[in-house]
């Protein structure tokens, strides 16, 4: 990095916060790359990252992720590319819901996906919340008769 671009000259804190908000939109958010930075090197880091995201959501999701086998981190890719970063639960979450809407989500993964909308509220937008055990149990217990 240029000692002008480090100090921040040339535009002061201000500008180099605008660069670094461009270097981040370039890396996750399908962005073009900010003058100065060689596209090979953004592109390498772009798809690591991809693949880092990929991983993370694997963890949460490892029914989703073990069916699609080796084909999960260009799966993965394929779909979260050029979307922020929402959190490994939430990117896991719209891939499954994605691949239950063209038929191709695996029996496994889609009682993975019914066991997280059983627990979890999750409107595609904001972060998942859990269910209300007690609205639950409420409801459960008003419907069999057992105040």
């Amino acid at each position: 990095m240029s000692e002008s671009v480090a100090s921040g000259v040339g535009g002061g804190a201000s500008g180099l916060a605008a660069r670094q908000a461009d270097l981040v939109a370039a890396l996750v958010a399908d962005g073009p790359v900010p003058t100065g930075f060689d596209p090979a090197r953004l592109d390498a880091t772009r798809r690591a990252l991809l693949r880092k995201r990929a991983g993370e959501a694997a963890k949460l999701w490892p029914l989703l992720a073990a069916s699609l086998g080796a084909e999960w981190p260009r799966a993965f890719a394929a779909r979260r590319a050029g979307f922020e970063p929402v959190g490994a639960l939430r990117d896991g979450w719209d891939i499954a819901r994605a691949l239950q809407r063209c038929g191709e989500l695996g029996t496994g993964a889609a009682a993975e996906l019914s066991e997280r909308e059983a627990a979890f509220r999750y409107d595609g937008h904001s972060d998942p919340r859990p269910r209300s055990r007690s609205r639950v149990r409420r409801m459960i217990a008003m419907l069999t008769g057992r105040h």
